[in-house]
This record gives C-alpha cells, sequence and structure tokens, in this order.
C-alpha cells in the first residue's frame, strides 16, 4: 500500500472510532484518533504473519495496546484488517458484544492482551518478547503507551526489565500528545524529559511523528536495525486528530459526541477520505 491508501484506511479506523464512541455514549474518542496512523502502519506493513482466519497463529508478530482505554481504534483497525465484521463497532459497550471498553484476550479476536489498568500493558509485552527470546522464536512485539501512563510507576519497572534482558525484539511507541484526563501531562504530573528518561534506562530512543508514515516507517526501521536494546518511539501526535473541535483539547479525552457533534467529526472524516480518493 502507498501513503495515500494507508491515510485513507487511517481515517476509516477514526471513522470506527467515533462510531464507537457516539453509539456507546461513552469511551475515549481522543487518544483513539491520536494513534490511527500508528496502528494502520502496524497492521497493515509492519507486524508479520498476521493472518485473520487464524489470530492465534504462533509465528505472528504481536501487539498490546497498553493504553487500554483507546480500545475503539484498536477495533477500528481490526475491523479494517478483517479480524471481525464492521457491524459489531456499532455494539461497542453493549452487554451482548465481545468489543468492550478494554479490549479482551479471550473475547475479541486480534486481541493479543486484555489491558486496561495503565502501565501493566506494556510489562506484558515484556513477557511476550522474553518468551520469545527464551524459546528461540523471531516474531516481534509492539505496545503503545500512552504520555500520561509513563507517571505509572511500573512503566519504568517495565523499562528497566526490557533493558536488563536485552530485547531487542520489543518496540514500544509512545502517543505522545501531551494531554490526559486531567488536562497537560505536565501540569498533572510531569514526565518530561521522556526521551532522556528512556535513554538513561538504556533504551534505543527515536523521535517520529505520529501522522507520518514516512516518519513512522523510518522508525520501525530503526527499532528492527537496533541489536542488544529494546526501542521506544516517541510519536508526537495529535490528541483528537482529524476532528477540527477535538484536536488539542483534553476534554475529548474520555467524552462521548453528541448526535451533532458526531454527525459534524463524520462529514469531516468524509471529506478528508475524499480528498484522497478513497469511498465513503
Amino acid at each position: 500500500m502507498n501513503n495515500k491508501e494507508l491515510q485513507i484506511i487511517a481515517h476509516k479506523v477514526r471513522r470506527h472510532a467515533l462510531t464507537a464512541v457516539h453509539s456507546a455514549g461513552s469511551g475515549h474518542p481522543g487518544g483513539s484518533l491520536s494513534i490511527s496512523e500508528i496502528l494502520t502502519l502496524l497492521y497493515f506493513e509492519e507486524m508479520k504473519n498476521l493472518d485473520p482466519k487464524d489470530p492465534s497463529a504462533p509465528n505472528r508478530d504481536r501487539f498490546v495496546l497498553s493504553k487500554g482505554h483507546c480500545s475503539p481504534a484498536l477495533y477500528g483497525v481490526l475491523a479494517e484488517r478483517g479480524f471481525f465484521s464492521t457491524d459489531l463497532i456499532c455494539k461497542f459497550r453493549q452487554i451482548d458484544c465481545c468489543l468492550q471498553g478494554h479490549p479482551s484476550l479471550k473475547d475479541v479476536p486480534g486481541v493479543d492482551m486484555s489491558t486496561g489498568s495503565l502501565g501493566q500493558g506494556i510489562c506484558a509485552a515484556n513477557g511476550m518478547a522474553l518468551s520469545a527470546k527464551l524459546d528461540g522464536k523471531d516474531y516481534r512485539v509492539y505496545s503503545i503507551l500512552g504520555d500520561g501512563e509513563t507517571q505509572e510507576g511500573q512503566v519504568w519497572e517495565a523499562a528497566m526489565f526490557a533493558a536488563h534482558y536485552k530485547l531487542d525484539n520489543l518496540c514500544a511507541i509512545l502517543d505522545f500528545n501531551g494531554l490526559q484526563i486531567d488536562g497537560d501531562i505536565t501540569e498533572v504530573m510531569s514526565p518530561l524529559p521522556l526521551d532522556e528518561k528512556f535513554r538513561a534506562f538504556n533504551w534505543n530512543v527515536v523521535l517520529v511523528d505520529a501522522h507520518d508514515f514516512d516518519s513512522l516507517r523510518e522508525g520501525f526501521a530503526k527499532a528492527r536495525a537496533c541489536k542488544g536494546k529494546p526501542t521506544i518511539l516517541i510519536a508526537k501526535s495529535v490528541k483528537g486528530k482529524g476532528v477540527s473541535y477535538m484536536e488539542n483539547q483534553a476534554g475529548w479525552h474520555g467524552n462521548a459526541p453528541n448526535d451533532e457533534q458526531y454527525a459534524q467529526a463524520i462529514e469531516e472524516i468524509n471529506a478528508q477520505i475524499k480528498a484522497l480518493g478513497g469511498e465513503i
């Protein structure tokens, strides 16, 4: 796929995320919209041996959404990739649907780890990467963290663990949009400077643009080329990316749009898809 085709998919992932949250009347749109390009490149190019017909294939690359509250984006990309029908999206958070507020390994095809409690996902990703090393397997493990999530102490325990065991088959991606549910991360509990901290923990640190496929692609290539230490891509992003009234607004971290706001958001997303020559 070329970048234009990938961008169309990323916008469709955004549309799915918005539809999920609006249908449920609850959820987390802001951080879901900021990771759409990252997830699109991971599932449509970067991760190897993915098979929607065999979601548990032992040689597949693994993905862990450590910021599990942004499941609407993960469900969107899994649906686009063919792991389940897009018809399920509008049933998000309904009691009889597998697509709950946080992803479930037991219930959702394509989900490699149940997550939700911040800080635990990256720990599980460490375990997967170490398991691959011990078993002599060559699959890679990817995990997206939120920048507010780095306020959790166990993230840094995981960082120490990954460096100690030289988990060069682990690539973390930090969604660095600068905002969390209570506002600016520097005002809530500043984790900065994140690049210097991860370097001090002996990680390979790569700075990328979360919304630029070439930048992300180069970052993943550097991660694969690095030997003897884990890699983190610090991906500068825009919370609420793609919807004018949501961009850079902390208030959209965990609020659902009403009918009028949803209609406007979908109109904006569809316009971006059309501009790229995509079908609505």
